[in-house]
């Protein structure tokens, strides 16, 4: 492998973008596989980065809301590493050019949001924080000489040679095949969330770093933790589903059952603000029996074009006022807690192949992750990634180059047969017949599909875990663990 190869980065949302600003003035070839950052999880983003910020707070108030609503699950050294960072990533995007929301006196606007004990969250746009920071970071990429962009580029194989990664195999949008040798190799693709039925993820969320990872040999971890986000918009029929940003509890919005009943009163001891794995399965419950579950906003001041924008376009068009009417929201398949296993500065198992943002999992969210700390592991991590490959040089290796495939795509209807499986068996609530039925069905997939052997991995992990721990909760289990009542409040 020759240390003057490229560094490559597959995916080009906030992780990947990060990572190749932080790696000059090494060369980078950054590989998206569309034109624009626009497809992408990170654009969606509406909560902002969690920073310890105001008067009252300080990264140990902030960790520790990390270890707890992660079910202590958490790599406790990597919670502190991150959080004692939090600021300097808000200044490090401030000085790229990111125009953080702030009060009439000048000062950063915190909200709070669930499971957060103090307001610690800054936003840009009001609720268009993702979007605001993909767009100064692809203008920074764009300035920066060392990069270079290439677009409609889909990754489909790693090629190996002596044991570790030199480089990637992709098709662009007119089929043509490429070969790139490269120093490293960064996974930066994002999540799985697309794998279920019902979603906030964009529609390519699929695992696809995952699993050219797997196809590589490389171990993963946790794969068992997927976090439901509460207030997707309840559009009936459609599989990605506008996200209703968790500021709006923050800002006095409520739950309400159909009649009008406040639905987390009495449930936990933050009541709306409990941790999202809470609040999620509570509600995943209340649809199963029928009931409808809405957000009432009626309390939330201010202009909402400014401070929620993005919520109010998607609401408005889908015919519902969230100023005068209650939203309706359900549980959507939101985050990945697991990935591929790496260290904390982002290896993987395989030599020369890196990860990072949520295809990678480093211990940071444990069994649940806290809200806004994703594009904050995406700015810091991708920061530290970034500034080590810049300097770190991998030994020429010799031998003969193979290539190891991503494999084929499932077709479309088995797609969406894998979906709705996943939905039912490995939702919020999980129960471990319903589980092991679910494996015996996809299993015979794997043949068919690189996203079947993803969703595999992910239904071997909840059989093992046979214990409810944060987003994995298994009502089959006779007792949770003394952590799980914590956070659900049995015993406040």
């Amino acid at each position: 492998m020759s240390a003057h190869a490229p560094i490559v980065i597959v995916g080009g949302g906030i992780a990947g973008l990060v990572t190749a600003l932080a790696a000059t003035p090494a060369s980078v070839q950054l590989l998206c596989r569309h034109d624009d950052a626009n497809d992408g999880a990170s654009v969606l983003a509406q909560g902002g980065i969690a920073a310890a910020l105001g008067p009252d707070d300080d990264p140990e108030k902030h960790a520790r809301d990390t270890m707890i609503a992660g079910a202590q699950h958490n790599d406790a050294a990597m919670v502190r590493w991150l959080c004692a960072h939090a600021v300097n990533a808000v200044h490090w995007l401030q000085m790229q050019g990111v125009r953080f929301d702030r009060d009439t006196d000048g000062s950063l606007q915190l909200g709070r949001e669930g499971g957060h004990g103090h307001a610690r969250i800054v936003h840009a746009g009001g609720d268009a924080s993702g979007a605001e920071i993909v767009r100064t970071l692809c203008a920074g990429v764009a300035q920066g000489g060392h990069v270079l962009r290439r677009s409609e580029m889909d990754t489909e194989a790693l090629m190996l040679r002596g044991g570790a990664v030199c480089g990637v195999r992709a098709r662009d949008a007119r089929g043509a095949v490429h070969e790139i040798e490269a120093s490293a190799v960064v996974l930066a693709t994002g999540g799985t969330g697309a794998l279920f039925a019902r979603t906030t993820n964009p529609p390519g969320a699929q695992g696809s770093g995952l699993a050219l990872g797997m196809a590589a040999g490389a171990q993963t971890r946790d794969m068992e933790f997927v976090q439901f986000h509460p207030t997707a918009l309840d559009i009936p029929g459609r599989h990605c589903l506008p996200l209703i940003t968790e500021a709006l509890r923050g800002a006095g919005a409520r739950f309400r059952d159909d009649n009008g009943r406040l639905l987390m009163a009495g449930m936990h001891p933050q009541e709306d603000l409990a941790p999202r794995d809470v609040v999620a399965r509570h509600i995943w419950r209340m649809c199963q029996c029928g009931v409808r579950v809405w957000l009432d906003a009626g309390a939330v001041q201010g202009d909402w074009t400014k401070r929620f924008p993005t919520v109010l376009a998607v609401c408005l068009a889908a015919g519902i006022d969230p100023r005068r009417t209650p939203i309706p929201v359900v549980p959507a398949a939101h985050f990945h807690m697991g990935g591929l296993a790496v260290d904390h500065h982002g290896r993987t198992s395989v030599p020369g192949l890196f990860a990072v943002g949520e295809v990678a999992c480093n211990g940071l969210h444990g069994a649940n992750r806290l809200a806004s700390n994703s594009l904050l592991e995406a700015v810091v991590c991708g920061n530290r990634l970034g500034t080590l490959l810049a300097v770190e040089r991998v030994a020429r290796l010799r031998g003969t180059t193979r290539s190891v495939e991503r494999g084929a795509a499932l077709p479309e209807a088995r797609l969406g047969a894998l979906r709705d499986l996943l939905w039912a068996a490995a939702g919020s609530v999980r129960e471990g017949t319903s589980l092991r039925r679910a494996l015996r069905v996809c299993a015979p997939w794997r043949g068919d599909g690189w996203q079947a052997r993803v969703a595999c991995r992910l239904l071997e992990g909840a059989l093992q875990r046979a214990q409810s721990l944060g987003a994995h909760y298994r009502s089959d289990t006779i007792g949770a663990s003394s952590a799980m009542r914590r956070r659900m409040g049995a015993s406040a």
